[in-house]
């Protein structure tokens, strides 16, 4: 099957346009910037990041197409290429590295420097990318009518629809400003509560929701059945599995509970939020790593047959073509870049491994990368079981690492590096197999694609280590304002078998609750992740599936007209996503700072307030989706 020769891309191979510009750099820079830290923000919050593309692309559009009155359909994706890396980059960061602050903060290990974070995110970014360019040809070029690469095919729908690229990008704009000041009334000057529970004193069980618009999106965004499968999983960590805790162990003190607490202690002392993070997390964590490893598990034979497939395409495809629109960029640079990663790898102290293992650790960031960048293309980013790859990485390097005698901190930390590189080539690599599909459709050139990548790795990568810094200077991780979910679960997954620390009876809880629910043919890793979490954030996310699915289910609306405010509804709410990011970060700026904004003392307006908020933020999305006018 190879239709690529019938296909013509929008932009034809003779056809020289504006792409890699200063216009293009610059604005895709800040992007990857603004989108990188906003989505460590979110990540480190709810465990979850979304995609930047589309609304890279959308404010692209907007700004050089409406305000610079530019014509340039390959400007704009490169400012989205660019711009997307930074919130890949993220994800791969933010779900291991804090691992690192946690145990700092615990007088393990010295607090992580900028320049080690920085070098681990960029190994990790760099390879992703440096992998990808030899596979190209063979997966996007050559599979063309068979790897359909979904998010990447829709950037390109988003960018030929140019002429609404102006309202669009209004739409992302308009989301970021009011997610702003919803967030600044919540937690700026904190007049709105930020939880809205409900306790049940003689049941011991507890129900609420945080009135955030980050989580509404994310709602809204991954729609009903996602969020539901996780507010289920929370139901039952805090309707059921907190009741009966308390209700048959009162006078009980067991580990992790600090020694002769009783649970009934730490319930009067806590509520059901304190039996949910000494007991419940545990057993949510168990459920977690064993989703990860039935992901895995899936998904290996088709890991194996895309290896497989992608090292036949590799051989029988070399690119000959001396047409702008096929050339990558060229193999001794790339070979050049990885020797210097092994290098880099090998000689960055936070690493604990020898030329051998950097070698090893390159070696099996090339088999996740071409794993992860084939099976993007069949199943989209977000079912890419990147957690899982995480997860496999984390208990094969610590378990080596032990095997060698190191079962110290200097083992534990060198194992979340190990696993924090791997995990960023595979986020890395699954997007700019999308971006290139992209280009290859809009008919940009790959090698400029290519560095575009690049240089969006290395704009995040500088900024990504600040980031976490200031986050944990402001709150510390673990806490309510940045729980960092992923993180603690590495943190959890190597101090378990590094030094058997875990309460592993409730971590078997969870790992067989899972494999129940997988019986079931009910998906464990959003149950697992909503027992995880604590109700407050996935009751929001489920009020946002719910405002999903009312929209959806609309009698007398024809499917068109659906779609499209579907569609303005995501990028209203990636804005939102957005926008109270950047604002979590200005508020850990002035909590570093010491400036103190709260007005809750002379103005609280309590509950009601945070119900009146949450209606006025869904009225908000209905306001730029069902009601917006849209031009004919």
């Amino acid at each position: 099957m190879n239709d690529n020769k019938e296909f013509k891309p929008y932009i034809p191979a003779d056809k020289i346009t504006p792409e890699f510009t200063i216009t293009s750099i610059v604005m895709g820079i800040i992007l990857a910037v603004v989108f990188g830290a906003a989505n460590a923000y979110l990540g480190l919050r709810v465990g979850m990041t979304v995609s930047a593309s589309i609304p890279a692309a959308v404010i692209s559009m907007g700004v050089i197409r409406v305000i610079m009155k530019k014509n340039s359909i390959l400007e704009s994706n490169m400012v989205q290429t660019i711009g997307s890396a930074g919130e890949s980059l993220a994800a791969g960061a933010i779900f291991t590295m804090p691992a690192l602050f946690l145990w700092a903060e615990e007088g393990l290990c010295d607090m992580p420097s900028l320049l080690e974070i920085t070098l681990i995110a960029l190994c990790g970014g760099i390879l992703g990318v440096l992998f990808m360019v030899p596979l190209r040809n063979a997966l996007i070029v050559k599979e063309h009518a068979t790897l359909l690469y979904p998010e990447g095919t829709a950037c390109a729908d988003v960018l030929l629809a140019g002429e609404e690229g102006g309202s669009n990008a209004s739409t992302v704009f308009s989301g970021m400003g009011f997610a702003a000041l919803f967030k600044f009334l919540v937690d700026g000057v904190k007049m709105i509560p930020a939880d809205v529970a409900a306790a049940f004193k003689s049941f011991k069980g507890e129900i609420g929701m945080e009135v955030y618009p980050a989580l509404l999106g994310v709602g809204y965004i991954v729609g009903p059945q996602v969020a539901s499968y996780m507010f289920v999983g929370s139901l039952v960590g805090w309707m059921v599995i907190i009741p009966l805790i308390c209700l048959f162990g009162p006078d009980i003190s067991m580990y992790p509970a600090a020694e002769g607490v009783t649970i009934a202690q730490l319930y009067a002392d806590g509520g059901a939020a304190a039996i949910w993070s000494t007991y419940v997390k545990y057993i949510g964590a168990g459920a977690i790593a064993t989703g990860g490893i039935i992901s895995l598990i899936k998904s290996l034979p088709l890991i194996i047959t895309t290896f497989r497939d992608s090292m036949k395409s590799m051989k029988g495809g070399k690119n000959t073509s001396t047409e702008r629109t096929a050339q990558d960029l060229p193999m001794n640079m790339i070979l050049a870049g990885i020797a210097l990663m092994i290098i880099i790898i090998w000689l960055v102290p936070a690493i604990p491994v020898n030329f051998l293992g950097a070698v090893i650790i390159v070696v099996f960031g090339f088999f996740f990368a071409t794993v992860s960048s084939r099976m993007v293309g069949l199943i989209g980013s977000s079912n890419n079981p990147v957690s899982g790859m995480a997860i496999a990485t984390l208990l094969i390097a610590t378990f080596a690492i032990k095997a060698s005698g190191d079962t110290g901190i200097t083992g534990m930390t060198g194992a979340i590096a190990i696993g924090s590189v791997i995990c960023i080539v595979a986020a890395i690599a699954g997007d700019t197999s999308q971006d290139l599909k992209t280009g290859f459709l809009l008919g940009a050139t790959p090698k400029k694609q290519q560095v575009g990548e690049l240089i969006g790795i290395i704009a995040a990568g500088l900024a990504i280590g600040g980031v976490l810094y200031l986050l944990n200077a402001a709150w510390g991780y673990g806490g309510a304002e940045v729980p960092a979910p992923q993180a603690t679960l590495m943190k959890m997954i190597v101090e378990g078998i590094m030094g058997g620390k875990l309460p592993w009876t409730l971590v078997f809880v969870g790992v067989f609750l899972a494999l129940g629910l997988e019986i079931l043919r009910v998906p464990v890793m959003p149950f697992a992740i909503g027992l995880y979490l604590p109700i407050y954030l996935n009751a929001t996310i489920m009020i946002g599936g719910v405002v999903r699915l009312l929209m959806d289910k609309r009698k007398n609306v024809d499917e068109k007209t659906k779609e499209r405010q579907a569609t303005d509804g995501t990028l209203y709410c990636a804005g939102m996503i957005a926008g109270e990011g950047l604002v979590g970060i200005a508020l850990a700026i002035l909590a570093v700072a010491g400036i103190n904004m709260d007005l809750s003392g002379s103005i609280n307006l309590g509950n009601l307030g945070g119900v009146a908020l949450m209606v006025v933020m869904i009225l908000s999305l209905l306001k730029f989706s069902v009601w917006k006018k849209n031009k004919a």
